[in-house]
């Protein structure tokens, strides 16, 4: 089941005069990228991540908002609150998105006909349309989801998953991104079906290990299970130091180590934090915390900013300090980069390029400088 369009249909139940209008949702700044956009501002070329100069370019008439993460994360967690009420098992793949295990239903009701009510009763509960695909593993049910939206609902009976398939643009398989997109088209293949017909031996050669799960994925073979939800509330780290330090760099340094470690280890689980807190304990075991509330995010600028805003306003009795620690907490999950609204490209492609290099080499490969800082003897 995925939510369609989602912070669009969240902008438009609370202002229904933005209603069949093209709008798009992100940095207003000419510098920065596209989060969501309407079905109507799509017509015209826009989507996702899109500079944002070139989407007023495509649909100069749209209307551009900032977007509101609380107002998102309110919205969702009601949706997973109506789905929690009936459905026993579930997982919220995303702020918007949720896999339904339905299995053993169709001796009892029929799944097509339950999916058909839990999806109406949502609707009318939340206000907000959502799609869904009904079929026996999660690759053919979400690929039938994107097949049926917006606001519908798509069935693939068992057996007949290869055969739905078949047809569609390769780029329509989740695994399947631009790099990997291109390397097909140059290959000739453009259908599910042409990529089909490809010996695994030769689609090892030109894409790794990654080539047998393409293989697999194009035949609509998916073992992956349905993983129950379960909300993590927070995420924190503490650093006890060996010696008690009075010094000030280097306790700013910690704490911006512990906040990008946390930040990276957010965007890898795709999770947002809403409120963070920093915590000193001082020689004589006095401890002492303080918290901030922001704007759902796991952009590690933010976040450090907020974390060094904090420390300075609680480090104030100036004598040695024996623990220093981080907390992220009000945790909700989120994949899309919907933090970095007012960020440019640039940025945005500069964090893209660390997280992959922390995802291959380790978390450790790429550090800011400030971190690496040591204690003053």
């Amino acid at each position: 089941m995925d939510l369609d369009s989602f912070f669009v249909s969240v902008e438009r139940l609370k202002n229904s005069q933005l209603n069949n209008l093209p709008l798009i949702i992100g940095g207003k700044s000419n510098r920065g990228v596209v989060s969501s956009c309407s079905y109507e501002a799509r017509a015209f070329g826009v989507k996702s991540a899109m500079p944002m100069r070139m989407a007023k370019m495509l649909c100069p008439h749209a209307v551009v908002l900032s977007g509101d993460m609380e107002s998102y994360s309110q919205h969702s967690h009601l949706v997973t609150e109506i789905i929690r009420d009936n459905v026993p098992l579930f997982e919220k793949a995303s702020i918007d998105e949720f896999y339904v295990d339905l299995t053993g239903m169709d001796r009892f009701y029929g799944c097509h006909k339950w999916a058909i009510e839990l999806r109406q009763k949502i609707m009318q509960e939340s206000g907000l349309p959502i799609s869904f695909g009904l079929s026996v593993n999660k690759l053919i049910a979400k690929m039938g989801t994107n097949e049926g939206k917006p606001n519908g609902a798509i069935r693939v009976p068992q057996g007949e998953e290869k055969a739905f398939i078949s047809p569609l643009n390769v780029g329509k398989i989740p695994m399947v991104g631009q790099k990997t997109y291109q390397t097909l088209s140059a290959m000739g293949v453009r259908t599910i079906n042409t990529l089909q017909q490809i010996p695994v031996p030769l689609l090892e050669r030109e894409f790794g290990r990654s080539g047998r799960v393409l293989h697999e994925k194009s035949h609509a073979i998916d073992r992956s299970e349905v993983i129950p939800y379960s909300e993590q509330k927070s995420a924190s780290k503490e650093r006890t130091f060996q010696q008690d330090t009075i010094d000030v760099d280097y306790l700013r340094a910690k704490l911006v180590s512990m906040t990008e470690d946390l930040a990276y280890d957010l965007r890898k689980q795709q999770k947002l934090t809403a409120c963070v807190t920093v915590k000193i304990r001082y020689s004589d075991f006095n401890t002492v915390s303080r918290q901030m509330r922001i704007p759902y995010t796991s952009h590690e600028d933010t976040l450090i900013r907020t974390a060094k805003g904090i420390f300075e306003q609680l480090y104030d009795r100036r004598v040695l300090v024996r623990l220093i620690g981080i907390r992220f907490s009000h945790l909700v999950r989120g994949n899309f980069q919907i933090d970095l609204f007012e960020d440019n490209t640039k940025t945005l492609k500069l964090h893209q390029a660390k997280d992959l290099l922390r995802n291959k080499y380790g978390e450790q490969v790429v550090r800011r400088a400030v971190s690496m800082s040591k204690p003053r003897m």
